[in-house]
């Protein structure tokens, strides 16, 4: 039987892939033990024990970017969690390491190679992060979800995605999905999101041609997301939702999409083939620029600034595409070929090649 030791964590971004793997794993090997490591403070917390994982949490360690007092304790706090995991590697007997990212995973990589045992990392952004740039050079097994990642022995698998998005048959589900909204199930649909917060410069652009876009024949299915307090426009074929916890129907019931370019995000909408216009967040270190890169290049999206989604943006460019049919669809291929939807098996492909090796 096979012991499987999963790190990562903090946000979704990390967790979604991880639970994505561990399911893969649990239904193709239901002896194989699975042991999720993160911390108390991040998703995972709830999330892992949700699905029925085992969580081990350790100390929540961010990388020190200045020198301060935290930075002074970093060394000897991450040795403690370092030795924690790798009394942890021992007891259960675990027999390859797979990180995502967060603040879990570099204990568990330096933990890994110290006890000898195979580590496998996953860098679901296009701009990979600190933990997973410093891991990947004391192991050959580094996925990446997308190319030109600048990580060392990058090889691209794609992103682990959910079962109800790897088998979602969006022809076949459009008029229940729009049903199950509350919408036409004949009218053109435009699917608006910014996330599970939501965001500021998207629902504004968007919300506020409400009018227009709906006297054009289309409908709208507009996620608000929890943290941006915008006004619902209450134009009669536009409708809002707080949050929406069944993104397959989402996805399933719209012909556009416009959206930000988180990782999974990006990753769930090319692999679907749907047309999308991606407004990457503008803050941190602009990784969803990079994230929807290939998306764009290849010809299934657009990529549009917060500041450029104005009426006359809406008017001049959105309207016309999400009334071209031919161009919807051609949109459609050409994101098909620059995602995809195997990720989670090409990705244990790899921890196997780790274990075998």
């Amino acid at each position: 039987m096979t012991t499987y030791l999963l790190a990562g964590g903090g946000t979704a971004g990390h967790v979604n892939p991880l639970l994505a793997l561990a399911d893969l794993i649990r239904e193709q090997e239901p002896e194989a033990g699975i042991v999720v490591l993160g911390t108390r403070e991040g998703l995972e917390a709830r999330l892992v024990p949700e699905r029925g994982y085992e969580l081990v949490t350790i100390e929540r360690l961010p990388f020190p970017r200045r020198p301060n007092l935290a930075a002074l304790r970093f060394p000897a706090r991450f040795a403690r969690a370092v030795r924690q995991t790798r009394s942890l590697i021992r007891e259960r007997g675990v027999d390859v390491v797979v990180g995502f990212g967060g603040y879990a995973s570099a204990p568990a990589y330096r933990a890994g190679a110290k006890e000898g045992v195979p580590v496998v990392i996953h860098e679901a952004n296009a701009k990979p992060g600190m933990a997973n740039k410093l891991g990947a050079r004391s192991t050959p097994y580094v996925a990446v979800t997308f190319p030109g990642t600048p990580i060392r022995g990058a090889r691209v698998t794609g992103m682990p995605l959910r079962p109800e998005i790897t088998g979602l048959d969006r022809e076949a589900l459009r008029a229940e999905s729009r049903e199950h909204f509350g919408l036409d199930p004949e009218r053109r649909t435009l699917l608006v999101t910014g996330g599970s917060l939501g965001a500021r410069a998207i629902n504004r652009g968007i919300s506020g041609s409400a009018a227009e876009i709906v006297a054009s024949g289309a409908q709208v299915l507009h996620v608000w997301g929890g943290l941006t307090e915008v006004e619902d426009p209450g134009v009669d074929g536009y409708t809002v939702i707080p949050y929406c916890d069944r993104m397959d129907l989402a996805f399933a019931a719209c012909d556009l999409v416009v959206s930000r370019a988180g990782s999974t995000t990006v990753s769930e909408i090319a692999g679907l083939g749907i047309p999308a216009v991606f407004v990457p967040y503008s803050h941190g270190n602009g990784e969803q620029r990079f994230n929807a890169a290939a998306d764009v290049q290849a010809g299934g999206a657009l990529l549009v600034e917060d500041g450029e989604l104005t009426p006359e943006w809406v008017h001049g460019t959105l309207l016309p595409l999400l009334g071209d049919d031919a161009r919807l669809a051609d949109m459609s291929a050409r994101a098909r070929s620059a995602g995809s939807l195997d990720g989670t098996e090409r990705l244990l492909d790899l921890v196997r090649e780790a274990l075998d090796a």
